[in-house]
């Protein structure tokens, strides 16, 4: 393996005591130890560095971020006079590209290295503030979509919270605040913002153009950007929040191909990631798509910080989201008990409590039978006669088959009550009852509402929002069945009219829409 990745890199002799890389530090080099050692430190959240390992010869440097191009989490310092073999990303993202086992070998480092980072992370970044604060729980999934190695020091019940809001000079008022590198504290930070001070925000000239600009990274906004830039094209992905899209807040998809024990939705988005990122697709988080302007080409899509990416075609896969419950004053417990997923996050704060999820999706079933086994009891809400005709009959069955969930049919809610935070949950069924159900959290998965806002006027959409694909033009054939009424732009996943709504089925649109975009790059060329 050293004498093949000697081609890609150059040998170098260090002294102990300087540094390969720092925390911080973007598009770092691949070292790969030939003689020596080199030690990884991460921050201890006080300014200084703790010791995460040593490598030694034939071992090498890096982790996740090295593919990305992200602010790297460790410092590499050698420890002794060192012989490294150094080697440039951009000659490392060729070599991963060229040299399939030692591609395994380095990803699979990678992949392990970052999930020891997140199971063991002691300092680097703390959020201080209350786990049952609206914006800790959106800061806290925020990193966790991202992958972000973080610490909560939870301030109502942490040990350790009074000395750390002395040792920082945070105020309770000011909470929850960010603490990068036990140096920079922020107030409630926006999702930007922390992109860009944890160096998260991957940065794109602005004056290229790309051959493939997808929007969204959902199952099939990364199922696109994976065969697309491994097909060679220019790739790009715009992601408003963090990979994984709805289906990245299932706790437990049980019937997807190939993994006979399930996998998260974050799970399977993570690794989908890494792949589209080892082919050369660039990630954008934290931007969303505000508009598109499509009279001219190349395509433009312009994102909420005012930027500008030019591409000469479009996929658009920026999904749907859960509807919003028709009762009043229920902004007021969005993120205070009322949730749109059912991530681990969300199942510690039901801890002991009941649950209630409205929905009868598989959505909706996996929240409900990933929240029994931590809830006191889960109620299930359906406004119809029962679950087959909308669930896999798998959930339907554990569902039936668990005494610490019980199934509402034609029961809709009707008022949500609670001081601050939710406190109880009022039903009405179709024969006359009503139900005052005690509960701290409820979860939302019903309908879908298509994220195609920043389509106006460029393609048609369904009367409820969807794009429409597969147009009747004759001139539009060639481009297959997810172009739309657009040339250059295709709709794949949940936000396309009449799709099916599972990730199976999202990953196969986004793998195949490729096909298409081939000959419609190709008919530029005429």
């Amino acid at each position: 393996m050293v004498q093949r990745a000697a081609r890609y890199g150059h040998r170098q002799t260090v002294d102990g005591g300087e540094y390969l890389y720092r925390v911080g530090e973007r598009n770092v080099d691949l070292f790969i130890i030939l003689d020596g050692e080199v030690d990884i430190l991460e921050s201890d959240g006080r300014g200084g560095h703790t010791l995460v390992t040593t490598h030694q010869a034939n071992q090498f440097t890096g982790e996740l971020d090295q593919l990305s191009g992200r602010a790297v989490l460790v410092c590499a310092k050698v420890a002794r006079p060192t012989t490294v073999l150094r080697i440039p990303r951009s000659a490392m993202l060729s070599m991963v590209r060229a040299e399939s086992d030692i591609a395994e070998i380095m990803m699979r480092a990678f992949i392990l290295r970052r999930a020891r980072l997140q199971q063991n992370a002691e300092g680097g970044t703390l959020i201080l503030g209350s786990e049952f604060s609206a914006d800790c729980l959106r800061i806290q999934s925020f990193l966790l979509r991202n992958g972000y190695p973080h610490r909560l020091i939870d301030t109502d019940k942490d040990p350790d919270a009074r000395e750390a809001l002395k040792l920082f000079h945070v105020n309770e008022a000011a909470l929850p605040v960010v603490v990068v590198e036990g140096q920079t504290s922020v107030s409630r930070p926006t999702n930007r913002d922390l992109a860009e001070i944890l160096g998260i925000a991957e940065t794109f000239e602005v004056n290229h153009v790309y051959d493939v600009v997808v929007v969204g990274a959902g199952p099939a906004g990364l199922a696109a950007a994976v065969y697309s830039a491994s097909e060679g094209l220019d790739t790009i992905v715009v992601e408003a929040f963090g990979p994984g899209g709805q289906a990245g807040t299932s706790s437990r998809i049980e019937n997807y191909l190939g993994f006979p024990l399930g996998v998260s939705g974050q799970g399977l988005a993570s690794r989908a990631q890494v792949q589209a990122q080892r082919f050369g697709a660039r990630l954008v988080v934290a931007r969303a798509a505000k508009r598109l302007e499509c009279t001219d080409h190349p395509f433009k899509v312009e994102l909420d910080d005012g930027k500008v990416i030019a591409s000469r075609s479009v996929v658009v896969a920026s999904g749907a989201r859960y509807r919003r419950l028709d009762v009043p004053g229920i902004e007021q417990f969005e993120g205070q008990g009322v949730h749109y997923a059912a991530t681990a996050l969300e199942g510690k704060l039901c801890a002991g409590s009941e649950a209630i999820v409205v929905g009868g999706g598989n959505s909706a079933g996996q929240a409900a039978v990933y929240l029994s086994a931590r809830a006191r009891h889960v109620h299930i809400l359906v406004r119809g006669d029962g679950l087959s005709a909308t669930m896999s009959d798998y959930l339907v069955q554990r569902i039936t088959q668990s005494s610490s969930i019980t199934l509402h049919t034609r029961c809709s809610v009707t008022a949500l009550e609670g001081n601050g935070r939710l406190e109880q949950v009022r039903w009405t069924c179709d024969d006359g009852r009503e139900v005052v159900q005690p509960a701290a959290n409820l979860f939302l998965m019903i309908g879908a509402v298509p994220n195609t806002d920043w389509l106006a006027g460029c393609v048609d959409l369904d009367r409820n929002g969807f794009v429409v694909t597969a147009p009747g033009a004759e001139e539009m054939q060639e481009f297959g069945q997810y172009a739309t009424s657009k040339a250059g732009i295709f709709a794949v996943g949940d936000a396309r009219s009449r799709s099916v709504k599972r990730v199976a089925s999202s990953v196969g649109e986004g793998s195949v829409v490729v096909h298409s975009i081939h000959s419609w790059l190709a008919s530029l060329q005429r």
